[in-house]
């Protein structure tokens, strides 16, 4: 072997590796070099931007806004339904049988009530003044008297008539069926929160829980009575409202609305509701069911019926309509479509 070599063997391959990476890394120093280039380049002008009328832009804010019948969630402003400070009667009613009822309280019930009690009073003072042992010496021995008695057995008997009528009719009333296309609603209690299922717009269910006081102060919304999500329902439009429980008795119960129903673990109870107006309307779990019992509030959110369909569809449910447009639709499509020719 001839050590002489060596190094100019070495000196050949060092060189013959430099001009490789040279080539291999050239492309991408060039590259680099261009990057380099048109980022540090000044860029093009660019055209003023055109003045627009101050007119487009009030289109495009009609454009913007909801569509007619688009859900929005009712304001503090409507609220209607909820308890007042000092009030000393039934609060003011939005369904039939609950202006029924109230008309039955304010003009049978307590004008009989205010008569009786003024008419009995007045005989025990009568009695007082006459009949003590100062104005009447000697007592009577008096023991019967037909007349008397047939006036205060007759008289009763036909003050219970009078009110049994409207009595027996408010109660037939509330026991009327929902008809068929009544919008089913089912109320759930829980330990301690209430949910409400839409069986018939596609069994969807809102979870509905108690805000704290300074949150609903903070909404402007009554204390203890105001939630995070309210039963949304249609306004004049007849509701199938049944009421359940998953684990112990609740009672669904709304004062404003004449409506009440107990909600039994494995039973399912219902009864026709139909709120006359939209609007907010508060009540209460009316059943001691608990540690948390007087926490779990209800709160009815009665809207348009094409804003109840708006909201619906935001919760990914369905309405009639909806429904036969998806049966009809892929249909239309296959009437449309092309057909493929064969050559």
């Amino acid at each position: 072997m001839n050590f002489g070599t060596l190094p100019k063997r070495a000196l050949t391959m060092v060189t013959t590796l430099a001009a490789v990476a040279t080539l291999a890394f050239a492309p991408q120093a060039v590259l680099a070099q261009d990057v380099a280039a048109d980022v540090t380049a000044p860029l093009p002008p660019v055209a003023a931007a055109p003045v627009l009328d101050p007119a487009p832009a009030a289109d495009a804010a009609v454009i913007a806004a909801p569509a007619e019948g688009a859900y929005k969630p009712l304001g503090t402003d409507m609220i209607k339904g909820q308890p007042v400070d000092k009030g000393i009667t039934f609060q003011e009613q939005y369904t039939e049988d609950g202006a029924f009822a109230l008309w039955m309280h304010d003009a049978i019930l307590l004008p009989v009530i205010t008569v009786i009690s003024l008419f009995v009073l007045g005989l025990l003072l009568w009695v007082v003044v006459k009949f003590n042992r100062r104005s009447n010496k000697v007592a009577s021995k008096t023991t019967h008297n037909t007349f008397i008695e047939v006036v205060w057995t007759v008289i009763p008997v036909l003050i219970l008539v009078v009110i049994a009528v409207p009595s027996i009719t408010l109660l037939a009333r509330q026991y009327e069926s929902p008809p068929a296309d009544a919008v089913t609603i089912k109320a759930t209690g829980y330990q301690w929160y209430w949910g409400y299922t839409y069986p018939d717009n596609g069994g969807f269910e809102i979870v509905s829980n108690m805000l704290t006081k300074e949150d609903a102060i903070a909404n402007g919304e009554p204390a203890l009575l105001a939630v995070d999500n309210r039963m949304v329902v249609p306004a004049n439009t007849p509701i199938r409202l049944q009421t359940t429980a998953a684990d112990v008795i609740h009672a669904f119960a709304v004062p404003s609305l004449w409506f009440k129903l107990d909600a039994v673990p494995g039973r399912l109870n219902e009864r026709l509701l139909t709120i006359k107006e939209p609007g907010i309307y508060y009540g209460q779990c009316s059943e001691l069911c608990g540690a948390r019992h007087g926490y779990m509030p209800i709160a009815v959110e009665a809207l348009p019926r094409a804003e109840w369909e708006a909201w619906v569809r935001e919760q990914g449910g369905i309405v009639a309509g909806d429904a036969v447009e998806e049966t009809a639709a892929p249909a239309a499509a296959e009437e449309t479509a092309p057909q493929a020719t064969v050559s």
